[in-house]
C-alpha cells in the first residue's frame, strides 16, 4: 500500500483519528509521518523486537504451566478470559483483563517498551510544553498523596510549593495568550 500522503513510498503507519465520533484512518510512510509531527524523527519500532518477545512469553507460559499445573488460574472475572487464551489470541476479552493478569503483562511490557510500563503517549509539538506540564503537576500530586499518607511533612511541603509554582506559571502562560 503506497503513503496517502506523497504517494511514492510504502505505507507502514496506520494512523486513526476520531472527531466529533467520525473515524479517518490514515497510511502514511514513516518519513511523511515524522514531517507531520505525528512521530518523532528518530522512532523506530522494530517488529522483530515485539515478536520474539511473544515468542519469549509463549515459552515462558509453557515453562510456567508446567511448573504450576497444580498452581490456581486465573480468570478474568469480567469476560472469564485465562492468561492462556490470551496468549493464543494475543487479544484481551475486555478492560478488566489488563487488571486481572497484571502482574504476567508487566515483564512483557518492560521488555517491549524499552522498560517503560506507563503510556505516556504523543504530543504534538505545539503542545508539548503545556501537556508535559500538566503531566509534571500530576506526578507531583500522586508523589504528595504519598508523602502525606507516610507522615513525611517536610518532602509534601516541598512538592506541595512546586505544584504551586507549576500552576502559577501555567495561568501566566494561559493570560499571555
Amino acid at each position: 500500500m503506497k503513503c496517502e500522503h506523497c504517494h511514492e513510498r510504502s505505507a507502514t503507519l496506520h494512523f486513526t483519528q476520531y472527531t466529533h465520533g467520525y473515524k479517518h484512518g490514515q497510511h502514511l510512510c514513516h518519513t511523511c509521518a515524522s514531517d507531520l509531527g505525528l512521530i518523532e524523527a528518530n522512532d523506530h519500532y522494530l517488529i522483530h523486537d515485539l515478536l520474539s518477545d511473544l515468542v519469549k512469553m509463549n515459552s515462558a507460559l509453557a515453562n510456567n504451566q508446567r511448573r504450576s499445573s497444580a498452581q490456581e488460574i486465573k480468570i478474568c472475572p469480567t469476560c472469564h478470559m485465562t492468561y492462556t487464551q490470551f496468549v493464543k489470541h494475543y487479544k484481551f476479552g475486555c478492560k478488566d483483563c489488563y487488571e486481572t493478569f497484571t502482574s504476567e503483562l508487566e515483564p512483557v511490557l518492560k521488555r517491549v517498551h524499552n522498560g517503560n510500563t506507563a503510556h505516556v503517549g504523543k504530543v504534538p509539538k505545539h503542545r508539548h510544553p503545556h501537556i508535559s506540564k500538566q503531566q509534571q503537576i500530576k506526578t507531583y500530586r500522586d508523589q504528595l498523596k504519598s508523602c502525606i499518607e507516610s507522615e513525611q511533612f517536610e518532602e509534601a511541603a516541598e512538592l506541595r510549593d512546586m505544584i504551586k509554582a507549576l500552576e502559577q506559571g501555567e495561568s501566566i502562560a494561559e493570560e499571555d495568550e
